[in-house]
Protein backbone atom coordinates (compact mmCIF):
# COMPACT_ATOMS: atom_id res chain seq x y z
CA UNK A 1 0.00 0.00 0.00
CA UNK A 2 1.05 3.45 -0.77
CA UNK A 3 2.00 6.57 2.16
CA UNK A 4 -0.47 9.61 1.44
CA UNK A 5 0.55 13.28 1.26
CA UNK A 6 -2.25 15.49 2.08
CA UNK A 7 -1.43 18.78 0.55
CA UNK A 8 -2.73 22.19 -0.80
CA UNK A 9 -1.18 25.28 -2.29
CA UNK A 10 -3.85 27.27 -0.25
CA UNK A 11 -1.65 26.33 2.50
CA UNK A 12 0.94 28.82 0.96
CA UNK A 13 -1.18 31.66 1.56
CA UNK A 14 -1.72 32.21 5.47
CA UNK A 15 0.49 34.60 6.32
CA UNK A 16 0.28 36.31 10.07
CA UNK A 17 3.01 39.16 9.64
CA UNK A 18 6.43 39.52 7.76
CA UNK A 19 8.86 37.99 9.14
CA UNK A 20 6.72 35.89 11.38
CA UNK A 21 8.91 32.58 12.13
CA UNK A 22 5.48 30.80 11.00
CA UNK A 23 5.26 31.49 7.43
CA UNK A 24 4.73 30.14 3.84
CA UNK A 25 8.93 29.13 3.07
CA UNK A 26 8.28 26.60 5.64
CA UNK A 27 6.40 24.61 3.38
CA UNK A 28 7.80 25.77 -0.06
CA UNK A 29 11.30 25.12 0.50
CA UNK A 30 9.77 21.39 1.34
CA UNK A 31 8.11 21.28 -1.69
CA UNK A 32 11.03 21.97 -3.91
CA UNK A 33 12.98 19.41 -2.18
CA UNK A 34 10.32 16.84 -3.28
CA UNK A 35 10.02 18.19 -6.60
CA UNK A 36 13.98 17.70 -6.97
CA UNK A 37 13.96 13.91 -5.46
CA UNK A 38 11.17 13.13 -7.56
CA UNK A 39 8.65 11.99 -4.80
CA UNK A 40 5.11 12.79 -6.11
CA UNK A 41 6.22 10.55 -9.38
CA UNK A 42 7.46 6.96 -6.78
CA UNK A 43 4.67 4.40 -7.18
CA UNK A 44 4.31 4.59 -3.67
CA UNK A 45 3.24 8.04 -2.80
CA UNK A 46 -0.58 9.37 -3.43
CA UNK A 47 -1.16 13.15 -2.82
CA UNK A 48 -4.46 13.60 -1.03
CA UNK A 49 -6.81 16.69 -1.56
CA UNK A 50 -7.92 18.18 1.77
CA UNK A 51 -10.59 20.00 2.91
CA UNK A 52 -11.65 22.21 4.98
CA UNK A 53 -13.01 21.09 8.85
CA UNK A 54 -16.14 21.02 9.35
CA UNK A 55 -18.09 23.11 12.30
CA UNK A 56 -18.95 19.43 14.29
CA UNK A 57 -15.10 18.06 13.92
CA UNK A 58 -13.82 21.39 14.85
CA UNK A 59 -16.36 21.46 18.07
CA UNK A 60 -15.45 17.44 18.74
CA UNK A 61 -12.05 19.37 20.13
CA UNK A 62 -12.92 23.13 20.85
CA UNK A 63 -15.91 24.72 22.45
CA UNK A 64 -18.23 26.60 20.50
CA UNK A 65 -17.10 30.14 22.78
CA UNK A 66 -13.64 29.67 21.51
CA UNK A 67 -14.74 28.62 18.35
CA UNK A 68 -17.27 31.51 18.01
CA UNK A 69 -14.57 34.03 19.39
CA UNK A 70 -12.05 32.70 16.32
CA UNK A 71 -14.99 33.31 14.23
CA UNK A 72 -15.74 37.11 15.25
CA UNK A 73 -11.83 37.91 14.82
CA UNK A 74 -11.74 36.62 11.36
CA UNK A 75 -13.48 39.42 9.64
CA UNK A 76 -11.16 41.68 11.08
CA UNK A 77 -8.42 40.24 12.63
CA UNK A 78 -6.45 40.64 16.01
CA UNK A 79 -4.01 39.22 18.60
CA UNK A 80 -4.79 36.00 19.88
CA UNK A 81 -1.10 36.44 22.40
CA UNK A 82 1.86 37.90 21.96
CA UNK A 83 3.05 35.86 19.36
CA UNK A 84 -0.12 34.72 17.53
CA UNK A 85 -1.91 37.29 15.66
CA UNK A 86 -4.95 35.98 13.58
CA UNK A 87 -5.13 38.33 10.21
CA UNK A 88 -8.48 38.81 8.47
CA UNK A 89 -9.88 35.39 6.79
CA UNK A 90 -7.39 33.44 8.92
CA UNK A 91 -10.10 30.69 9.79
CA UNK A 92 -10.30 29.84 5.91
CA UNK A 93 -6.67 28.67 6.45
CA UNK A 94 -6.81 27.25 9.97
CA UNK A 95 -9.68 25.20 8.56
CA UNK A 96 -8.21 23.94 6.04
CA UNK A 97 -4.79 22.61 8.01
CA UNK A 98 -7.01 20.79 10.16
CA UNK A 99 -9.56 18.86 7.43
CA UNK A 100 -6.36 18.14 6.22
CA UNK A 101 -5.44 16.15 9.15
CA UNK A 102 -8.86 14.78 9.48
CA UNK A 103 -8.02 13.82 5.39
CA UNK A 104 -4.92 12.06 6.27
CA UNK A 105 -6.40 9.96 8.69
CA UNK A 106 -9.80 9.05 6.65
CA UNK A 107 -7.13 8.14 3.98
CA UNK A 108 -5.74 5.41 6.52
CA UNK A 109 -8.50 4.53 8.13
CA UNK A 110 -10.22 3.43 5.00
CA UNK A 111 -7.35 1.74 3.77
CA UNK A 112 -6.84 3.93 0.41
CA UNK A 113 -3.13 4.41 2.03
CA UNK A 114 -1.44 2.82 4.47
CA UNK A 115 -0.05 5.63 6.63
CA UNK A 116 -0.26 9.40 5.63
CA UNK A 117 1.51 12.82 6.20
CA UNK A 118 -0.41 16.07 6.46
CA UNK A 119 2.02 18.79 5.59
CA UNK A 120 0.17 21.64 6.85
CA UNK A 121 -0.23 25.05 8.06
CA UNK A 122 -0.36 26.72 10.25
CA UNK A 123 0.26 24.49 13.16
CA UNK A 124 -1.64 23.55 16.11
CA UNK A 125 -0.67 21.82 18.89
CA UNK A 126 -1.04 24.96 21.02
CA UNK A 127 -4.33 25.48 20.52
CA UNK A 128 -6.75 24.04 23.62
CA UNK A 129 -10.15 23.26 24.08
CA UNK A 130 -11.07 27.33 24.55
CA UNK A 131 -7.98 29.05 23.80
CA UNK A 132 -5.28 29.61 21.06
CA UNK A 133 -1.60 30.73 20.90
CA UNK A 134 1.95 29.66 19.79
CA UNK A 135 1.52 30.22 15.97
CA UNK A 136 -1.84 28.01 16.53
CA UNK A 137 -5.76 28.72 16.03
CA UNK A 138 -7.47 24.96 15.71
CA UNK A 139 -5.28 21.51 16.95
CA UNK A 140 -5.26 19.82 13.64
CA UNK A 141 -3.60 16.38 15.33
CA UNK A 142 -6.93 16.10 18.38
CA UNK A 143 -9.61 17.39 15.72
CA UNK A 144 -7.69 14.45 13.76
CA UNK A 145 -8.10 12.39 16.65
CA UNK A 146 -12.18 12.94 17.67
CA UNK A 147 -12.77 12.09 13.98
CA UNK A 148 -10.38 9.13 14.30
CA UNK A 149 -12.51 7.82 17.68
CA UNK A 150 -16.15 8.72 16.07
CA UNK A 151 -15.13 6.78 12.89
CA UNK A 152 -14.80 3.85 15.34
CA UNK A 153 -10.96 3.72 16.37
CA UNK A 154 -11.71 4.35 20.01
CA UNK A 155 -8.12 4.18 21.66
CA UNK A 156 -5.62 6.45 19.90
CA UNK A 157 -1.62 7.13 20.75
CA UNK A 158 -0.33 10.93 20.12
CA UNK A 159 3.10 10.90 19.85
CA UNK A 160 4.15 14.83 20.02
CA UNK A 161 8.04 15.66 19.24
CA UNK A 162 8.04 19.28 18.79
CA UNK A 163 9.96 21.04 20.92
CA UNK A 164 7.70 22.86 22.41
CA UNK A 165 5.27 21.36 24.82
CA UNK A 166 1.74 20.57 23.09
CA UNK A 167 -0.46 22.40 25.92
CA UNK A 168 -3.48 22.63 23.67
CA UNK A 169 -3.33 18.59 22.81
CA UNK A 170 -2.77 17.82 26.77
CA UNK A 171 -6.13 20.30 27.64
CA UNK A 172 -7.99 18.21 25.34
CA UNK A 173 -7.28 14.80 26.21
CA UNK A 174 -6.00 15.41 29.98
CA UNK A 175 -8.84 13.15 31.23
CA UNK A 176 -9.64 10.88 27.85
CA UNK A 177 -9.19 7.28 29.05
CA UNK A 178 -8.57 6.43 25.31
CA UNK A 179 -5.86 8.66 24.63
CA UNK A 180 -2.46 7.86 25.57
CA UNK A 181 -0.37 11.24 25.15
CA UNK A 182 3.41 11.27 24.78
CA UNK A 183 5.43 14.69 24.97
CA UNK A 184 8.65 14.89 24.36
CA UNK A 185 9.81 18.53 24.41
CA UNK A 186 12.61 21.15 25.76
CA UNK A 187 12.63 21.37 29.23
CA UNK A 188 11.84 25.81 30.15
CA UNK A 189 10.41 26.14 26.59
CA UNK A 190 7.92 28.21 25.50
CA UNK A 191 5.09 27.56 26.79
CA UNK A 192 6.37 26.44 30.43
CA UNK A 193 4.08 23.38 30.42
CA UNK A 194 4.63 19.89 30.49
CA UNK A 195 6.47 18.98 34.07
CA UNK A 196 6.78 15.13 34.50
CA UNK A 197 4.28 15.52 37.64
CA UNK A 198 1.75 16.08 34.88
CA UNK A 199 0.37 12.75 34.55
CA UNK A 200 -3.34 13.13 33.46
CA UNK A 201 -6.22 13.29 35.81
CA UNK A 202 -9.67 11.20 36.40
CA UNK A 203 -10.14 8.56 33.88
CA UNK A 204 -7.28 10.10 32.10
CA UNK A 205 -4.68 9.77 34.78
CA UNK A 206 -1.37 7.74 33.74
CA UNK A 207 -2.46 8.41 29.88
CA UNK A 208 -0.43 11.87 29.79
CA UNK A 209 3.52 11.79 29.95
CA UNK A 210 5.61 14.03 29.65
CA UNK A 211 9.61 13.75 29.10
CA UNK A 212 11.44 17.47 29.18
CA UNK A 213 14.65 17.57 27.68
CA UNK A 214 17.80 19.56 28.13
CA UNK A 215 19.25 21.75 25.53
CA UNK A 216 21.24 19.85 23.61
CA UNK A 217 19.72 16.49 23.58
CA UNK A 218 20.47 14.80 20.16
CA UNK A 219 19.73 11.50 18.59
CA UNK A 220 20.68 9.50 21.22
CA UNK A 221 18.77 11.11 23.76
CA UNK A 222 15.26 10.70 21.16
CA UNK A 223 16.44 6.80 20.36
CA UNK A 224 16.47 6.07 24.36
CA UNK A 225 13.14 7.94 24.98
CA UNK A 226 11.66 5.82 22.08
CA UNK A 227 12.96 2.57 23.70
CA UNK A 228 13.12 3.09 27.01
CA UNK A 229 9.34 4.90 27.46
CA UNK A 230 7.41 5.46 23.92
CA UNK A 231 7.47 2.14 22.33
CA UNK A 232 6.86 0.32 26.12
CA UNK A 233 3.45 2.09 26.59
CA UNK A 234 2.38 1.92 23.20
CA UNK A 235 2.89 -2.42 23.00
CA UNK A 236 0.75 -1.57 26.67
CA UNK A 237 -1.50 0.68 26.16
CA UNK A 238 -2.38 -1.19 22.14
CA UNK A 239 -3.87 1.71 20.81
CA UNK A 240 -6.23 1.52 17.31
CA UNK A 241 -4.56 4.36 15.55
CA UNK A 242 -1.09 6.19 15.90
CA UNK A 243 -1.19 9.73 15.42
CA UNK A 244 2.36 11.96 15.39
CA UNK A 245 2.45 15.62 16.32
CA UNK A 246 5.68 15.87 14.14
CA UNK A 247 7.09 19.02 14.91
CA UNK A 248 10.67 19.49 13.04
CA UNK A 249 11.88 22.07 15.43
CA UNK A 250 14.30 20.25 17.44
CA UNK A 251 16.05 20.13 14.47
CA UNK A 252 19.96 21.54 15.62
CA UNK A 253 19.58 24.68 13.04
CA UNK A 254 16.02 25.74 14.18
CA UNK A 255 16.43 29.01 15.11
CA UNK A 256 13.69 29.22 17.94
CA UNK A 257 14.89 26.27 19.95
CA UNK A 258 18.27 24.73 21.49
CA UNK A 259 17.90 20.81 20.56
CA UNK A 260 19.76 19.12 18.18
CA UNK A 261 18.13 16.33 16.32
CA UNK A 262 19.37 15.18 13.04
CA UNK A 263 17.53 14.82 9.95
CA UNK A 264 18.92 11.09 10.29
CA UNK A 265 17.14 10.68 13.72
CA UNK A 266 13.52 12.06 12.75
CA UNK A 267 13.96 8.93 10.08
CA UNK A 268 14.91 6.74 12.65
CA UNK A 269 12.13 7.74 14.93
CA UNK A 270 9.98 7.99 12.42
CA UNK A 271 10.88 4.43 11.49
CA UNK A 272 10.27 2.83 14.97
CA UNK A 273 7.08 4.80 15.01
CA UNK A 274 5.94 2.48 11.58
CA UNK A 275 6.81 -0.54 13.25
CA UNK A 276 4.78 0.12 16.31
CA UNK A 277 1.83 0.71 14.29
CA UNK A 278 2.14 -1.92 12.26
CA UNK A 279 2.87 -4.26 15.09
CA UNK A 280 -0.02 -2.96 16.79
CA UNK A 281 -2.62 -1.74 14.45
CA UNK A 282 -2.20 -2.66 11.37
CA UNK A 283 -0.04 0.37 10.16
CA UNK A 284 -2.74 2.82 10.77
CA UNK A 285 -0.55 5.91 11.50
CA UNK A 286 -0.97 9.39 10.37
CA UNK A 287 1.70 12.41 11.09
CA UNK A 288 1.03 15.98 11.20
CA UNK A 289 3.44 18.82 10.49
CA UNK A 290 3.19 21.11 13.69
CA UNK A 291 5.96 23.44 14.46
CA UNK A 292 9.75 23.54 12.67
CA UNK A 293 11.23 26.87 11.70
CA UNK A 294 14.47 26.87 9.93
CA UNK A 295 12.73 26.82 6.71
CA UNK A 296 16.52 26.20 4.79
CA UNK A 297 18.40 23.71 6.76
CA UNK A 298 15.83 21.97 8.53
CA UNK A 299 12.63 21.91 7.76
CA UNK A 300 12.85 20.25 3.55
CA UNK A 301 15.55 17.44 4.74
CA UNK A 302 13.57 16.46 7.85
CA UNK A 303 10.10 16.29 5.65
CA UNK A 304 11.78 14.16 3.35
CA UNK A 305 13.12 12.52 6.05
CA UNK A 306 9.58 11.09 7.79
CA UNK A 307 7.85 10.78 3.82
CA UNK A 308 10.56 8.48 3.18
CA UNK A 309 10.60 6.72 6.60
CA UNK A 310 6.57 6.63 6.46
CA UNK A 311 6.71 5.17 2.83
CA UNK A 312 9.46 2.86 3.41
CA UNK A 313 12.33 4.61 1.15
CA UNK A 314 16.01 4.42 1.16
CA UNK A 315 17.16 6.42 4.11
CA UNK A 316 20.90 6.14 3.46
CA UNK A 317 21.01 9.20 1.43
CA UNK A 318 19.21 10.80 4.20
CA UNK A 319 21.13 14.11 5.86
CA UNK A 320 21.58 17.91 5.93
CA UNK A 321 23.84 19.51 3.79
CA UNK A 322 27.70 19.15 4.81
CA UNK A 323 28.02 22.99 5.32
CA UNK A 324 25.53 22.51 8.41
CA UNK A 325 27.79 19.75 10.80
CA UNK A 326 30.21 22.34 12.63
CA UNK A 327 26.98 23.71 14.04
CA UNK A 328 25.60 20.55 14.76
CA UNK A 329 28.86 20.06 16.92
CA UNK A 330 28.09 23.27 18.34
CA UNK A 331 24.30 22.26 19.78
CA UNK A 332 25.15 19.10 20.81
CA UNK A 333 24.84 18.60 24.88
CA UNK A 334 27.56 15.56 25.65
CA UNK A 335 25.73 15.33 29.17
CA UNK A 336 22.28 15.22 27.57
CA UNK A 337 21.49 11.60 27.83
CA UNK A 338 22.72 11.37 31.38
CA UNK A 339 20.00 13.91 32.75
CA UNK A 340 17.33 12.21 30.06
CA UNK A 341 18.00 8.96 32.24
CA UNK A 342 17.40 10.95 35.26
CA UNK A 343 14.42 12.58 34.41
CA UNK A 344 13.39 9.00 32.94
CA UNK A 345 14.00 7.50 36.81
CA UNK A 346 11.42 10.48 38.21
CA UNK A 347 8.95 10.06 35.64
CA UNK A 348 8.82 6.46 36.30
CA UNK A 349 8.17 6.90 40.08
CA UNK A 350 5.28 9.40 38.70
CA UNK A 351 3.48 6.51 36.81
CA UNK A 352 4.61 3.74 38.83
CA UNK A 353 1.13 2.97 39.68
CA UNK A 354 -0.34 3.16 36.37
CA UNK A 355 2.04 1.03 33.63
CA UNK A 356 3.26 -2.68 33.89
CA UNK A 357 6.54 -1.62 31.63
CA UNK A 358 7.42 0.57 34.99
Amino acid sequence: MRTGIVYHTDYLLHEQRPKHPERRERIAYTLDLLDEEEIWEEPGIKKIEPRMATEDEVLAAHNEVYFNYLTGIDKKGADIDINTYGPPGFLKGALLSAGGAVCAAEAVFSREVRNAFALVRPPGHHAGRSFGGGFCYLNNVAIMVRAVQNSGYKRVMIIDWDAHHGNGTEDIFYEDPDVLYTSVHQSSLFPGTGPVKDAGYGEGKGLNINMPVPPGSSDNVYRYLMEEVIIPAGEEFRPDFIAISAGQDNHFTDPLTSLALTARGYADMMSEAVALSDKLCNGRLTAVLEGGYGVEGALPYVNLAIIASLAGLDLSGIREPASYEPLLRYEVNDKALEITKKMVSKLKKVHSDYWNFI
